[in-house]
């Protein structure tokens, strides 16, 4: 790592490639199937092995949250941990703080049920305004006390050390976060739990399916009745070597890049062997700059980001839909694009209801437009403007260290395949 990046710099000026990137990276681990992996890990008794890890910050909180309750988690190198546990989790003795990271506390919030005593749910300034009584609503028809004075973290939780049986219900269109959280614990009813979901449509079902293989894997019983109900047995969960796919949102941005610039980037993983919902954004960045007139962004709302950049270079505007979840992500993504994109030109972009419009111009390619892209803390605002930032001169992106959230290598790739960043 170069000075200026070990420095953390407040703010990284992108200095356009005067050439096609080309070159190899290797995608970090999935952020979403490692911390799947680390719970599960965490409440099946015995040893596991998870290689191919994303070490992050959401990754870190999540393992830091687990040792807290009694697991044991070792890291011998920078992509595997291993975790041992008892099977069960203990009282930690002072709040679960996670940060902004919305998978580890959506997640923690059921599995903490497990826990016989009270455990606190708690997060930084920017959690505290994401929602999670839907949660909460749906662990108390199970009988549990699941209580949030705000509706958002801090969250808490006086657990039995059981997660109850019978039905339960949530609107899957709120957020599959929900869905995966109450699916992971409840191999610990006390009989068959059945997770029924209301509403017409699942947010992001792509994520529930990563739930279910990763449950399977540790040995879970889940049978899918339909597109709205799932049945799992009273298990538990068994010890396993695991092995995290590489990261598909991490991907969008690399894959990107390289349409961008007319570029070449191998990521050692052609996009068709990814399981994880993104990937599917790379079938439309393979159309760029003829992207379609409207892209249905909710069942892979992370790589939204990615796409409405690259949609400010295309040849005709873009319509973004089925992204209201994106309002309360790490920010209101839908409100950040807009802005963003409006300070690199005005008019650029336009909010409509919760959809997002990119106007779209080709001729942004090779102009020099100041724009210092306030980045809300959002590692995937971040990662996403520094693609304008290969195409368009002056391009600075603020707080870049943000990216440690869930691609701490972010900027050492984009160096490795000969962008030039400056401290600004």
């Amino acid at each position: 790592m170069s000075a200026a990046l070990s420095a953390k710099p407040e703010a990284l000026k992108i200095i356009p490639p005067e050439r096609p990137l080309v070159g190899r990276v290797t995608p970090p681990g999935s952020k979403s199937i490692t911390n799947r992996a680390l719970l599960l890990a965490a409440l099946a008794r015995g040893t596991s092995r998870i290689t191919g890890a994303l070490k992050s910050k959401d990754t870190a909180l999540m393992a830091a949250a687990l040792r807290q309750m009694g697991v044991t988690v070792d890291e011998p190198d920078a992509t595997s941990f291993v975790v041992t546990s008892t099977g069960r989790l203990q009282a930690p003795d002072a709040p679960l703080m996670l940060g902004n990271a919305g998978t580890a506390t959506r997640f923690l919030t059921a599995a903490v049920t497990l826990v016989d005593g009270r455990v606190v749910v708690d997060g930084d300034e920017h959690m505290r305004k994401r929602p999670i009584e839907p949660l909460l609503v749906a662990l108390r028809a199970l009988g549990i006390d699941a209580s949030s004075q705000t509706g958002c973290p801090p969250v808490v939780i006086n657990g039995t050390g059981s997660f109850g049986q019978g039905r339960v219900e949530i609107d899957g269109g709120l957020s599959s976060q929900y869905v995966s959280a109450l699916l992971m614990a409840a191999p610990f009813g006390t009989a068959p739990v059945e997770v029924a979901l209301t509403g017409k449509n699942l947010d992001a079902r792509g994520y529930v399916d990563l739930t279910i293989a990763a449950m399977r894997a540790f040995g879970a019983s889940v049978d899918q009745r339909d597109e709205m109900l799932w049945i799992v047995q009273p298990t538990g969960y068994t010890a396993t070597d695991f092995t995290v796919e590489p990261d598909a949102s991490a991907a969008t941005y690399l894959w990107a890049a390289a349409a961008l610039t007319g570029g070449d980037i191998d990521l050692g993983v052609p996009a068709g062997a990814f399981t994880q919902p993104d990937a599917q954004a790379a079938a439309i960045i393979a159309q760029f700059p003829d992207m379609p007139a409207v892209i249905d962004g909710s069942q892979m709302q992370d790589a939204v980001p990615t796409l409405a950049v690259l949609a400010a270079f295309n040849t005709t505007p873009v319509r973004f839909v089925g992204i209201s979840n994106l309002r309360v992500k790490e920010c209101d993504r839908i409100s950040a694009l807009s802005t963003e994109l409006n300070r690199i030109r005005s008019g650029l972009a336009e909010e409509q209801g919760d959809d997002l419009l990119v106007a779209s111009d080709p001729d942004l390619a090779g102009q020099s437009l100041s724009a210092r892209i306030e980045t809300y803390a959002d590692h995937r605002i971040a990662m996403s403007f520094a693609l304008a930032g290969l195409r368009i001169r002056d391009i600075v992106i603020l707080d870049p260290d943000c990216v440690g959230k869930t691609y701490p290598g972010y900027w050492d790739a984009l160096r490795e395949l000969g962008v030039s960043l400056t401290p600004a």
